[in-house]
C-alpha cells in the first residue's frame, strides 16, 4: 500500500482497492472537491457537505465495511477496512461526520449489544441517519474515568440520569448518547458503572457547545436533569459498564489512527512544498528539523502498521496502543511548532475571513492531542504497569 503501510493484499483485496480507487476518482468531484482534506474525528467544519459525502459513500457501499450485511454493512474483511481508510485519506476525501456512531459505538454494540439493540440502532448508523455522542469524561473525572459522578437511578423498568459530561465530541449533532453512569456506591469505582443508551432529544438533556482554541464548536458539555431511558437500553450488565467503556476506548486508540496518519502525511507534503516555495531548503538547521520530522513520521507509520498487522492476525493491541498514542501526539505537537517556524511572521495572522489557516489549525488542535483519547499521564502509567511491570501508582 506504500507510505509505510505495506500490507500484502490478496487478489480479492487488491480488486477491492482498485474498485475503490476508480469509484473515488468518479465521485470525488464538484462541491466535494472544494473540501478536500477537510475534517477529522474532532472537526465540525462543513458539516452538511461532509454529511452529503458520507451518504454518497453509503450509497456506494464503502462505509461500515466489516459490519454484517443485515445491519447495513458490507460483510467485508478488516484488511478491506484498512485499505478503505488509507485510500480514502490518500485521496484527501472529506472525513465523514458519523464518527461516534460508526467508528466507536457501532463496533462496541456488535461485540456487546443485544440483538434488539443491534437491529434498532446499527442500520440507522450505517445509513447516516442517526448520530451519537460519547458521554464518558466529566469535569472532575477526565483521565480518572472511574471517579465519574453522573448518576443513574432505577425507576420501575427504566433509569433516571442526573449529572454532567464534558468533551462530548460533536454532541451538538447527537440524536443519541452512550453514557457511562454511576449505578453503584461512590466508593464502587470500576465495579459500580453502567453503560446506558439515551435519547438526546428529550427534556432533561441540555447540550452546550464550547468554542475551542481553533474556532471549532465540536467540544460540548452536556447536563442531565432527570433524563430518562429504559432498561432494555443498558449495554452489557448493570454495574458492568467499565469493561464496555474500555472496549470502546481500545477501538478508538487502534482504529482512529489511520485517518490521523494520512492527515499527518498530507501536512508533511504541504509543508515541504512551502519550504521549496520559500527557498528554505538551503538552511541547514531547517533541513535538519525537517529530516527529523520526516523520520518521526516514518517511525509512526511503521508503529501503526505493526499494530494493524497484529490486529488483523487476531492479537489484542493492549498496552501497545498506549505507546503509539504517546508517540503520535507528541510528534504532531512538535510538528505543529515546526510548521509555525517555517511560516514565520505569517503564522501570527489569520486570513481576511478570520479563519485559521491549515497549519495554524493543525498547530492549535495539536495542543490537545496529549489529552484527548487518553491523557499522557494515564498512558505512561499503562505502559509502566503493563509493559515494564512497575508497581501501581499510589492513589
Amino acid at each position: 500500500m506504500g507510505d509505510g503501510m505495506d500490507l500484502e493484499l490478496s487478489a480479492e483485496d487488491t480488486a477491492f482497492r482498485d474498485e475503490l480507487r476508480a469509484w473515488l476518482a468518479e465521485h470525488l468531484v464538484g462541491d466535494f472537491r472544494s473540501i478536500l482534506g477537510v475534517g477529522s474525528p474532532t472537526d465540525d467544519r462543513h458539516w452538511e457537505l461532509r454529511l452529503a459525502w458520507e451518504r454518497e459513500l453509503v450509497a456506494g457501499g464503502w462505509l461500515s465495511i466489516t459490519w454484517p450485511e443485515e445491519y447495513g454493512g458490507r460483510g467485508g474483511t478488516r484488511t478491506q477496512e484498512a485499505v478503505f481508510q488509507v485510500e480514502h485519506a490518500r485521496a484527501r476525501a472529506p472525513y465523514w461526520v458519523g464518527v461516534n456512531g460508526r467508528d466507536l459505538l457501532g463496533p462496541m454494540l456488535l461485540r456487546n449489544g443485544t440483538s434488539e439493540q443491534k437491529a434498532r440502532f446499527l442500520p440507522r448508523i450505517a445509513r447516516a441517519e442517526e448520530f451519537w455522542g460519547q458521554g464518558f469524561s466529566e469535569p472532575n473525572a477526565g483521565s480518572d474515568l472511574a471517579s465519574l459522578r453522573t448518576r443513574a437511578e432505577r425507576d420501575g423498568d427504566g433509569w433516571v440520569v442526573n449529572g454532567q459530561k464534558i468533551w462530548m465530541t460533536l454532541g451538538n449533532f447527537a440524536d443519541w448518547m452512550y453514557v457511562v453512569c454511576r449505578t453503584g456506591t461512590e466508593e464502587s469505582r470500576h465495579r459500580g458503572i453502567t453503560m446506558l443508551l439515551l435519547d438526546a432529544h428529550q427534556p432533561g438533556v441540555d447540550v452546550r457547545a464550547i468554542r475551542n482554541i481553533a474556532g471549532g464548536l465540536e467540544f460540548c458539555e452536556v447536563f442531565f436533569d432527570d433524563a430518562r431511558t429504559t432498561d432494555d437500553l443498558v449495554v452489557g450488565e448493570v454495574n458492568g459498564g467499565w469493561a464496555i467503556a474500555m472496549d470502546t476506548l481500545g477501538a478508538e486508540r487502534v482504529g482512529a489512527m489511520l485517518p490521523y496518519q494520512a492527515t499527518f502525511e498530507a501536512e508533511m507534503r504541504q509543508l515541504l512544498d512551502e519550504v521549496h516555495r520559500r527557498g528554505g531548503g538551503d538552511d541547514p538547521v531547517l533541513r535538519q528539523r525537517l529530516a527529523k520530522a520526516w523520520e518521526g513520521l516514518r517511525v509512526l507509520q511503521y508503529m501503526n502498521q505493526r499494530t494493524l498487522v497484529a490486529e488483523l492476525a487476531g492479537a489484542e493491541a493492549g498496552a501497545v496502543s498506549s505507546v503509539v498514542k504517546i508517540y503520535w501526539s507528541h510528534w504532531h505537537r512538535s510538528f505543529g511548532e515546526l510548521m509555525l517556524g517555517v511560516f514565520g511572521p505569517d503564522a501570527m495572522v489569520v486570513g481576511d475571513d478570520g479563519e485559521p489557516t491549515w497549519y495554524q489549525r493543525a498547530f492549535l488542535n495539536a495542543r490537545a492531542e496529549t489529552i484527548y483519547g487518553g491523557a499522557d499521564e494515564i498512558q505512561h502509567n499503562i505502559v509502566g504497569e503493563r509493559v515494564l511491570g512497575l508497581p501501581r501508582e499510589p492513589r
